[in-house]
């Protein structure tokens, strides 16, 4: 059991900060004037971590939290009063992990002036914004990405830096307000110690490094390294959220891929009770222990539409729709699957020029212990702290302090005490 206090209170200013300004106060965003020179790195001593994961996450005038740093175990559980912040922590995550992706900016925030704080005021240019920060360790040891983003007026990334033990491997910088353009500079270590190029301001530069860098030269390959260890963390994310009330009826027979909402879990219970004994035997044994009444198997039955309904069997020849049960056993049964199965089975998209042994997925759980009971969260518990165990899985979650009660007394829960 590790419980770990940390308060946005807590100022943990990084030791080398961004090239561009620090927010000033009331968290207006001034562009840079210039680029400076990326520094160049020590070099490293060993490999870290044989999977990358991220160990740290950062937010920064990002609604309620200020200078907050939060430490991220293998399972992580968020607790504190309401309002403290833990919903908008998982949000800063899969934010970070949507841009790793790919995703432009205007997507992962179409409304991105409700991140900024309520009190925080602009600038004379009538300029807002926030920051978002990660540290990625793995096999090239500690990485660190720090993102600067302009709310108001104009929705642009304005500054990024990426990081290795110290030592500053790009920068990105806004010269030029009137461009959707920022200017960025990379180690490289060649005949030419630093190279720069324009990249847009509505993506992460970190994860477009590997379509602009050839990987010539020492210190092109290190970018690379570190740039796709950050991305690959970062992108291997699951963001759940069970909703029962979709889960009751009769889904159509699709690819059997579980999504965010869980929907369409009688098509993934089609798909995966032939594909791995074991795992559905684990699962089956999970649902006898958390839901009203024995469960002996969980099957699925085709009906004549074409459409598929799953049923948990009571024994020989009884058997219940799931869509008669209540919404813990719902969300309990959603989740218990999302644990049991691997990245194939959830709708996310693994890194594939990475090998599945060097990936974890982080499971991003705002609310586990909704609609739950003691029994359930104790039995999800436990679950979730052996899956994790095993270093393929990683989850993220908020919980009631009641579950944190819990959790702080089963092993392999790291749980985190927001303050507001």
């Amino acid at each position: 059991m590790t419980v770990i206090p940390a308060g946005s209170s807590t100022p943990s200013p990084p030791s080398d900060p961004l090239t561009t300004p620090p927010l000033p106060p009331r968290a207006s965003v001034p562009p840079p004037s210039s680029t400076p020179a990326v520094s160049v790195p020590p070099r490293p001593a060993s490999g870290g971590a044989a999977r990358p994961v991220v160990s740290e996450l950062r937010l920064d005038s990002f609604a309620s939290h200020r200078r907050a740093v939060i430490p991220l175990g293998p399972f992580t559980l968020l607790t504190g009063a309401s309002g403290s912040g833990k919903s908008t922590a998982l949000c800063g995550y899969e934010a970070l992990a949507r841009l790793a992706a790919g995703d432009p900016l205007e997507e992962v925030f179409p409304d991105p002036g409700a991140w900024v704080p309520e009190r925080s005021g602009a600038d004379a240019q009538g300029r807002r914004g926030f920051r978002l920060g990660c540290t990625v360790d793995g096999p090239a040891g500690p990485v660190t990405l720090e993102l600067a983003v302009q709310a108001q007026p104009v929705l642009r990334i304005v500054g990024e830096r990426l990081s290795e033990r110290g030592g500053t491997l790009l920068n990105t910088a806004l010269r030029d307000p009137r461009r959707s353009s920022v200017q960025a500079a990379w180690h490289t270590a060649g005949a030419v110690s630093v190279t720069r190029a324009p990249f847009p301001d509505d993506r992460l530069a970190t994860a477009l490094l590997p379509l602009r860098v050839a990987g010539t030269t020492e210190g092109e390959l290190r970018v690379l390294a570190a740039a796709e260890q950050a991305v690959v963390a970062l992108r291997s994310a699951f963001a759940c959220d069970p909703r029962p009330h979709g889960m009751r009826g009769a889904v159509p027979l699709g690819e059997g891929r579980l999504t965010s909402s869980c929907a369409n879990l009688a098509d993934v219970l089609h798909r995966t009770r032939g594909q791995c004994a074991q795992r559905h035997a684990r699962l089956v044994a999970t649902a006898d222990a958390g839901c009203v009444g024995p469960v002996t198997g969980l099957g699925v039955e085709c009906l004549a539409d074409g459409t598929v309904r799953a049923r948990a069997e009571r024994g020989p020849g009884r058997g219940t729709p799931l869509g008669r049960l209540g919404d813990g056993e719902l969300r309990y049964l959603a989740l218990a699957l999302v644990l049991l199965t691997g990245p194939h089975v959830l709708v996310v998209e693994p890194a594939a020029e990475v090998p599945e042994a060097m990936q974890a997925l982080t499971v991003l759980a705002d609310g586990f212990d909704r609609s739950l009971d003691a029994r359930q969260a104790r039995e999800l518990l436990a679950l979730a702290a052996s899956i994790c165990a095993g270093g393929h899985m990683r989850l993220l979650g908020t919980v009631t302090e009641a579950t944190a009660a819990v959790a702080r007394a089963t092993p392999g829960v790291a749980v985190v005490d927001l303050t507001p």
